[in-house]
C-alpha cells in the first residue's frame, strides 16, 4: 500500500492543484455561483462515497415534504438516458439512476425528483416547470459550485473520516480536506454507540469553525421487503447477501446478527448488474434451496434491478431487500437549523 501511494502521490499532487485553482476561482468570485430565489440545501461529501448520503436526503425530505413543496436534483449517476428529466410513471434506474429512482419510489408525487448533470441547467428546467417549489435538495454537489447552497451539509464516514483520508487517488477524496470549511453542518455518519468523550475526541480533530454545527448519525435497520413491498421476517432466515454498494460491511454484519448469512455476492458501487451474474446468484440459491434461504440486497440495489429486462429472472426467486434510516444524535436541533433557514428564506412565507 506504501508503495502504491508513492507511485500514485505526484498525480495526487496534479489533483490537488487543479481542484484547489478550481475552489480559489469561487472562493475570489472569478467563477460565480448561481443564486436561487428559493432555499437550496446541499447534501454531499468530500470522499468518493460509501458516507450515508441516500438515507440523509431522505430524512430531509421527511423533515421538509409536510410543510414545503419539495423537489431533489441529482447527476444521476449510472442512469442510460441524458438531460434533464423529471421523475414520473416511466422513471427506473436506467432511466434517472439508482438514487433518484429510489426517492421517487419511496415518497411518489410528494416530492419532485428530477435529474441534470449541469445543475443550473437543471434547476433552471425545474422552477420553469414547477414554479411552486420552494426547497431545493441538491443531491451529491459539494463539488458543484454553480449553485450556491444556503446549508452546505458535508457527510463524513465514522470509519473512514475525511481528515484520515488522502486526495485521489491516494486515498479517496474529490478535493483537500479543507473543502470542510465550506460546511455550514457536519455529520459523522454511521456511527456506533459514541460517549461524549468519543463524540469530543472526533470534534477536536475535525475542528468546526464557530459557524459550524456538528452531528452524529446512525443507521437503523428497518423493515425487510419483497420487492412487490411485502413485509416479511428475517429472523432466524438463510440468507444470500447480494450488494453493490460502496460499504456493504455494516449491513452484513447487522444480518448477521438476525439471520445466517449463507454467501455474499459484494459487487461495486451502483454496480450494473447482467443477466449472467443473476443466474450465477440463482445458482447458489439453488444449491442451498433446501435451506428455503431468501436473496437479500440493499434498496440502492433493489431499484437497479427492478428493470423490466429482469423481471421474468428474478420473479421465481425470494428477492427482497433491507430498508435503512438514520436517526441524528440531537435530532431536534439538528431539524430546527434546518426549518429555521428554509422558513426565513422561503419568499412563500
Amino acid at each position: 500500500m506504501r508503495i502504491l501511494r508513492f507511485i500514485f502521490f505526484p498525480f495526487s499532487i496534479i489533483y490537488w492543484l487543479i481542484t484547489a485553482v478550481r475552489n480559489l476561482f469561487y472562493n475570489r468570485k472569478i467563477m460565480k455561483s448561481s443564486k436561487f430565489s428559493i432555499p437550496v440545501i446541499n447534501v454531499g461529501n468530500l470522499s468518493m462515497g460509501g458516507t450515508g448520503k441516500t438515507p440523509h436526503v431522505e430524512y430531509l425530505i421527511r423533515l421538509l415534504k409536510e410543510d414545503f413543496k419539495t423537489a431533489t436534483l441529482s447527476r444521476g449517476f449510472g442512469r442510460k438516458e441524458r438531460g434533464f428529466i423529471i421523475a414520473d410513471a416511466k422513471a427506473s434506474a436506467n432511466r434517472i439512476g439508482d438514487e433518484p429512482f429510489q426517492y421517487y419510489k419511496k415518497f411518489k408525487d410528494d416530492i419532485v425528483v428530477s435529474v441534470e448533470a449541469n445543475r443550473v441547467l437543471g434547476a433552471m428546467d425545474l422552477f420553469r416547470i414547477h414554479p411552486d417549489i420552494n426547497v431545493l435538495l441538491l443531491d451529491d454537489a459539494y463539488q458543484h459550485r454553480s449553485i450556491y447552497a444556503g446549508i452546505n451539509i458535508l457527510l463524513t464516514d465514522y470509519n473512514h473520516p475525511f481528515y484520515k483520508d488522502f486526495i485521489l487517488p491516494v486515498g479517496n477524496l474529490r478535493e483537500s480536506r479543507l473543502g470542510k470549511k465550506r460546511a455550514d453542518i457536519i455529520i459523522v455518519t454511521k456511527c456506533p454507540s459514541l460517549s461524549d468523550g468519543e463524540k469530543n475526541k472526533i470534534k477536536s480533530k475535525i475542528k468546526p469553525t464557530t459557524h459550524q454545527q456538528l452531528f452524529f448519525s446512525h443507521i437503523k435497520y428497518g423493515d425487510v421487503c419483497k420487492f412487490n413491498g411485502e413485509k416479511i421476517n428475517l429472523s432466524g432466515s438463510k440468507v444470500i447477501l447480494v450488494t453493490g454498494i460502496a460499504n456493504a460491511a455494516p449491513l452484513k454484519s447487522y444480518l448477521e446478527s438476525n439471520a445466517e448469512v449463507l454467501h455474499h455476492f459484494n459487487f461495486p458501487d451502483h454496480h450494473t448488474f447482467k443477466e449472467s451474474e443473476l443466474e450465477e446468484i440463482h445458482n447458489i440459491f439453488d444449491k442451498f434451496a433446501a435451506e428455503s434461504p431468501l436473496i437479500v440486497t440493499t434498496e440502492k440495489d433493489a431499484m437497479r434491478l427492478l428493470d423490466k429486462a429482469f423481471e421474468k429472472v428474478i420473479e421465481k426467486y425470494p428477492w427482497c431487500y433491507q430498508q435503512i434510516e438514520i436517526e441524528i444524535d440531537n435530532h431536534q436541533q439538528f431539524d430546527e437549523l434546518i426549518l429555521k433557514y428554509v422558513k426565513e428564506n422561503n419568499p412563500d412565507s
